[in-house]
């Protein structure tokens, strides 16, 4: 099934940095995706997969305040993506560490080459296939950081697979340190990178996603003239 455009009608609130008490104080990626779903006013709905929002929260924190705004047209798309699948933290490891590795520090190199070894070993297991299979993907980015390939296989083969690092709360952390990672990343682009990455992000757990029903009918927040306390008004828009 196609994706449907989102809809951004005029007067959303203009996205910001960090958490917010109300949408008077501004919002960011995920407060505003709380709004959408209708749940209580939180940059941790419960609408959104929870590793996927991580990587909302901290792409959205380490864009400027221009690149920022690109993320608006994204934001319906994650409302009611919440696959139980446990597939979904291991492939968004993998999403993230596979665009950090080529470009973060080498001090965080390691940790990235570990966490797409592991994770593609995981996601073999889960998928009952043979864990020595990388995927094109991985052996790319792998590729350009030989040492840290080399220090993650030694470790493997020491530990060997840890399933507890996919876990949603540790694999938060895994993204975490990947956005951090290309955010402080000495290359040209940095800020393209991380919007490519929430991106990709969505992508993947959408495919573990059923498919979009009909458009559901919600309200979004249009200003009012004399305040800056959003009114109340329809518009259509698709959710998972």
């Amino acid at each position: 099934m196609s994706r449907r455009a989102p809809f951004v009608p005029d007067g959303v609130p203009v996205l910001s940095r960090g958490r917010h008490r109300s949408s008077r104080k501004g919002a960011c990626f995920m407060e505003m995706a709380s709004f959408l779903a209708g749940e209580r006013w939180s940059d941790h709905p419960e609408c959104t997969h929870p590793v996927l929002a991580t990587l909302a929260r901290c792409v959205n924190d380490m864009l400027d305040e221009t690149h920022r705004q690109r993320l608006v047209t994204m934001i319906p798309e994650v409302v009611g993506l919440n696959p139980n699948d446990p597939r979904v933290t291991t492939a968004l490891v993998l999403t993230t560490a596979r665009a950090a590795l080529p470009v973060a520090a080498e001090e965080r190199q390691n940790v990235m080459a570990l966490a797409i070894l592991n994770a593609e070993g995981v996601l073999a297991e889960q998928d009952g296939r043979s864990p020595a299979h990388l995927s094109k993907a991985s052996r790319a980015a792998l590729a350009t950081s030989p040492a840290a390939e080399r220090w993650a296989r030694i470790h493997l083969a020491r530990m060997g697979f840890n399933t507890a690092a996919v876990r949603p709360a540790n694999a938060a952390k895994v993204v975490a340190l990947a956005v951090d990672g290309i955010a402080r990343a000495c290359v040209d682009d940095p800020e393209e990178r991380l919007i490519k990455l929430l991106r990709d992000g969505i992508d993947v757990v959408a495919t573990f996603a059923p498919l979009a029903p009909a458009p559901i009918t919600v309200a979004w927040a249009a200003p009012e003239p004399s305040s800056t306390e959003p009114a109340r008004t329809e518009h259509a828009t698709s959710a998972r």
